[in-house]
């Protein structure tokens, strides 16, 4: 077996990504402190196809340094924007049909393997300051939340993983499973 060059992996350039069908999700990132977290779900957002990026509060912002260096480019490819707060953030999304779901460990969370994400929804996806998860604020305006179920010692993943988690997830459920 031969690894691929880069070069045969045929690619889409940031015009032709721009032009394609998009995962009908929108990534919010509520107060992310890792500015190596940040780039990191950009890269990630750029794999799956997502719509946009929000980023919230805290929430460090392109051009940056130490974002780059996780995102490789792809905050030139994954549009995105900043809200002060990420009230501001779900409002808005809420009001373009999004529906709102925190990824987070709450009292009546639904695991994700038991999550039908269905084909014809539009879905804003917040994930949580590393320490504290989704605000408290955030929480009170959701429409669900989703767990992702976990077997270890651990309390929580990285907020990197749980986005591609989540990610991979909704776009076997939505693209592949549907195309």
């Amino acid at each position: 077996m031969r690894k691929l060059k880069l070069d045969e992996l045929n690619r889409a350039s940031v015009p032709e990504f721009k032009a394609q069908e998009k995962l009908p999700v929108v990534v919010v990132l509520d107060n992310v402190r890792s500015m190596h977290n940040v780039g990191s779900i950009f890269r990630t957002c750029d794999g799956f196809a997502v719509e946009k990026i929000c980023l919230c509060g805290i929430t460090g912002q392109p051009p940056h340094r130490e974002i780059e260096k996780t995102a490789l480019g792809a905050t030139q490819s994954v549009n995105w924007s900043h809200y002060p707060t990420p009230l501001q953030a779900v409002e808005e999304l809420r009001n373009e049909g999004y529906s709102i779901i925190a990824i987070e460990q709450a009292e009546n969370s639904i695991m994700l393997n038991d999550f039908e994400a269905e084909t014809n929804k539009k879905y804003a996806l917040i994930f949580g300051n590393e320490v504290n998860g989704v605000s408290d604020e955030v929480m009170k305006e959701i429409d669900a939340c989703i767990e992702i179920p976990q077997f270890g010692t651990k309390h929580s993943f990285n907020i990197v993983v749980s986005a591609g988690i989540v990610l991979w997830d909704f776009f076997g459920k939505i693209m592949v499973n549907n195309s």
